[in-house]
């Protein structure tokens, strides 16, 4: 799947299929942490969303008072946004988030869940941090929320582990360690326990973190603080997700 665009796999039936109002990524315990974490960090300033999709952190975020702004690559995701929100009340940038300009400075720029290992390359990695940084002022703050990588759960010679098995649900990762890639298969099944599933399947390129705070650097920014989590959890070797504030100075 590393050979496609991520215009070609966030496409309208992943658009139509993203949101799960009140489960899952949007569940008042997961969203709730997010939104009160980055209206604290925005400092009463404006807040950029890189990716921003649907809309899923950006349209409550706005609801506390944040002016917040967008860039997304997906138009079929923009439009089920445009669904919820109007442009006046939440404008966004069709465009690459390695690339594309919003206008105005910001305090704070935020990517969340996951999504700069949709940027396959290391080099895009870099380009993303590097037009975080030319959105914000002196002092502006960016924020990522990414998992760690789970190379410790892979089998001896074998190439995949089972992340999570639940009624309907089996999401199996298989790893190309050369390239850092990893593709994300979503199996799901019918309510009615039939044999077939539907696949969804969604490539990323992983980032361990030390790479990401040198990346950070590269740009110009400092790591000021990691957590477990969007409460404030401290980070261990052992905490599978991170959530890593930096800094410009």
């Amino acid at each position: 799947m590393t050979h496609l665009g991520q215009e070609e796999i966030w496409d309208v039936e992943a658009a139509t299929s993203y949101d799960t109002p009140g489960e899952g990524m949007f569940a008042p315990e997961v969203l709730g942490p997010t939104v009160d974490r980055l209206a604290t960090l925005a400092g009463g300033g404006r807040a950029l969303e890189l990716a921003i999709g649907t809309g899923r952190v950006a349209i409550p975020l706005a609801e506390r008072g944040v002016p917040v702004v967008g860039i997304e690559l997906s138009a079929p995701m923009v439009a089920r946004l445009r669904e919820k929100v109007d442009e006046a009340t939440l404008p966004v940038h069709l465009g690459d988030m390695t690339t594309t300009r919003a206008d105005g400075d910001f305090t704070l720029v935020y990517l969340v869940f996951n999504t700069i290992s949709n940027l396959l390359t290391q080099q895009l990695q870099v380009e993303c941090f590097r037009n975080a940084a030319r959105h914000l002022g002196p002092g502006g703050g960016f924020v990522i929320e990414l998992w760690v990588p789970e190379l410790r759960r892979l089998p001896p010679g074998l190439p995949a582990t089972v992340g999570i098995v639940e009624e309907g649900y089996i999401l199996l990762d298989t790893y190309d360690t050369l390239r850092q890639h990893v593709v994300s298969h979503h199996f799901r099944f019918d309510a009615s326990g039939g044999r077939e599933a539907r696949l969804g399947r969604s490539p990323h390129r992983y980032i361990w973190p030390a790479e990401l705070d040198l990346m950070a650097q590269l740009a110009g920014f400092e790591l000021e603080s990691r957590d477990a989590d969007w409460v404030g959890t401290p980070f261990t070797a052992d905490s599978p997700s991170h959530v890593s504030v930096y800094r410009l100075p």
